[in-house]
């Protein structure tokens, strides 16, 4: 197949669509629905994360895409019981590739509502179970059993997008893009993130252990495809706060960080400890705990509304005992997509435990970035490479 029609782009207005190849056929097979503009730009750019990902770390890569960048992206390590109960995982036996996407979803469920899915790997049985049961538009990998296609078939009344991707296809070294009328050409970024690319230490603290390095090269392909500005949280493997398309570093340092933050609340007492009624969906149930855990927790607690999504009233999650709790979060890796400015974005980010910087370097105030890490014992690498995405 040399071109796919679509139903139109961005906008329905804007007639005709198409994704076709100059030369070639096109890299997919549509299985199952009918995916828009959009979603094809969220599979693309998804895929090569997850691709990418793979590829560096060794491991089963997943990513969860909202309008071209991820809400999250993470590697296919074993899930907590914790993990279990704040991503809502109800089924036993899980893959690497399911726990990677589970991973991925959790670290920002609110933006992952209505998803893209990208799998690096085959989609299995357990991985289709859990996302049947989150609301997702679509999702591109390799290949599907049987199984967990017969089970994706079924979901949103037989009209979820499936897309397979031959994994060996490779995009031309020079590519072009259209604006207003104007065709651009760059270089297709080639550049291969690695951990060879974060020997060069600048900070006092030169201790950097081999999951702070992994949690740095999870971090740094994230925002590979992540629109820019951008900057990324990662613990263990998995992207916990992604700040995309900010006018300013500080901006983004500190979106990201909020969202670093929720993940991490998700997991206090209080919050694992709240009875919802019998048969709240998912997103009913995210919406609450995102309340919660906010500045607008009287809301849900008011009279006559906590009793539509609890069985009993929770107790105030105060003020204090959430700074307390985010204050307990260590050894958190964050990446940006350029050099940070000002000390002011590395204040933020310790703030949200933490211990390990990526970036590029290159400010002429990278004196005043590197003594603010050394104020904290925080470990900088500077990595030499911006990694802007438009």
């Amino acid at each position: 197949m040399k071109e796919l029609e679509l139903k139109y782009g961005c906008n329905p207005n804007q007639k005709p669509s198409r994704i076709f190849m100059k030369e070639g056929e096109l890299p997919i097979e549509v299985l199952n629905g009918k995916p828009g503009y959009i979603n094809f730009c969220d599979a693309f750019n998804s895929w090569q994360l997850v691709k990418e990902l793979k590829e560096a770390t060794g491991y089963p890569s997943a990513a969860s895409f909202k309008h071209v960048s991820p809400a999250g992206a993470a590697i296919g390590l074993p899930l907590s019981e914790v993990e279990k109960q704040i991503y809502f995982v109800e089924q036993d036996d899980l893959s690497p590739i399911a726990c990677a996407y589970i991973r991925a979803r959790g670290a920002d469920r609110l933006c992952s509502y209505g998803d893209w899915a990208a799998l690096s790997d085959v989609c299995d049985a357990a991985t289709a179970t859990y996302l049947k049961a989150e609301v997702s538009d679509g999702i591109i990998a390799p290949g599907y059993t049987d199984e967990a296609l017969e089970i994706l078939r079924t979901k949103r009344r037989g009209t979820f997008n499936v897309v397979k991707i031959d994994p060996d296809y490779e995009p031309a070294d020079i590519e072009y893009r259209d604006i207003f009328g104007i065709t651009f050409q760059q270089g297709h970024n080639n550049f291969k993130i690695s951990a060879e690319l974060l020997q060069n230490i600048v900070t006092e603290n030169k201790e950097l252990p081999e999951q702070a390095k992994l949690d740095m090269i999870v971090s740094l392909i994230t925002l590979k495809y992540t629109q820019s500005n951008s900057v990324c949280y990662v613990k263990n493997g998995q992207a916990i706060g992604v700040g995309a398309g900010q006018q300013s570093r500080i901006h983004c340092t500190r979106l990201a960080g909020n969202k670093a933050d929720n993940w991490i609340l998700r997991q206090h007492p209080k919050v694992l400890g709240l009875q919802f009624v019998d048969d709240i969906r998912r997103p009913n149930r995210d919406n609450a705990i995102d309340v919660y855990i906010s500045d607008e927790y009287e809301d849900v607690l008011a009279e006559g509304v906590w009793q539509q999504t609890f069985k009993v009233k929770p107790e105030v999650l105060t003020l204090e005992e959430k700074k307390a709790w985010i204050a307990q979060q260590s050894g958190v890796t964050v990446g940006s997509d350029a050099f940070f400015p000002f000390g002011d974005n590395v204040e933020r980010a310790r703030k949200s435990g933490v211990a390990y910087i990526a970036q590029p370097g290159g400010s002429i105030r990278d004196d005043h970035v590197i003594d603010t890490c050394n104020k904290y014992g925080i470990v900088m690498a500077f990595t030499g490479m911006r990694l802007f995405h438009h």
